[in-house]
C-alpha cells in the first residue's frame, strides 16, 4: 500500500476493492442523494440566502473531488500481495514502535495515505518516519529527523501484515 515515484500505487486487493466500493457509492447512490438534495434546497426560492443548497453544492464539490482523486489512484494502482509475516517492515504492516526518548509506543498502518483506517494513524513509505523504518526489523532501532529538525531514535516492536 505504498505510492512509488513512479507514480505507481501499490495496493493489496483489499484496499484495491475498499477504494473501489468507495467510488462506486460516491458515483451512485451518493452522488443522487447529493443532487436530489440541491434540487429540493433549489425548490424553496431565493439561492442567495439559502443555506441547504450552499451546504449541498459545497457536499457536491467535496464528492466529485473524492471521485476524482479515487478514479486516479485506481487508474495508477498496481494490486500486490499482502506482505510476509517476517518482522521487516514494509508497506501493508501495521506497526508498532516505541520511540526511546518519550518511552511512548505507537501503532500504526505503514501505507499509502489514502487508505484510512478507523482508529489508526497511516504513515506513508515517503514520511520521514516511513522512511527511516522501511526494511528495518522487528527489535532493530533507527533514527530519523523529524520535520522540526530534532533527531527521533524509535524501536520497531511488531511488523505484522495488515488484516483489517
Amino acid at each position: 500500500m505504498t505510492q512509488s515515484t513512479a507514480g505507481t500505487i501499490w495496493l493489496t486487493q483489499e484496499a484495491y476493492d475498499k477504494l473501489q466500493a468507495e467510488l462506486e457509492d460516491l458515483k451512485g447512490p451518493k452522488r443522487q442523494e447529493t443532487i436530489d438534495a440541491i434540487s429540493a434546497a433549489r425548490d424553496e426560492g431565493d439561492l442567495k440566502e439559502n443555506s441547504g443548497y450552499h451546504a449541498a453544492r459545497d457536499e457536491q464539490g467535496k464528492q466529485e473531488a473524492r471521485i476524482r482523486q479515487l478514479e486516479d489512484m485506481l487508474r495508477r494502482a498496481e494490486v500486490g500481495e499482502t506482505p510476509a509475516d517476517d518482522g521487516i517492515v514494509e508497506p501493508g504492516m501495521e506497526v508498532t514502535v516505541k520511540f526511546i526518548d518519550f518511552g511512548d509506543e505507537e501503532t500504526f498502518l505503514f501505507g499509502a495515505r489514502e487508505i484510512e483506517e478507523e482508529g489508526l494513524t497511516v504513515y506513508s513509505p515517503q514520511s520521514a518516519l516511513g522512511t527511516a523504518i522501511s526494511g528495518h526489523k522487528v527489535g532493530e532501532q533507527v533514527s530519523y529527523e523529524a520535520p522540526n529538525g530534532k533527531a527521533i531514535t524509535i524501536e520497531i516492536l511488531k511488523a505484522k501484515p495488515f488484516t483489517g
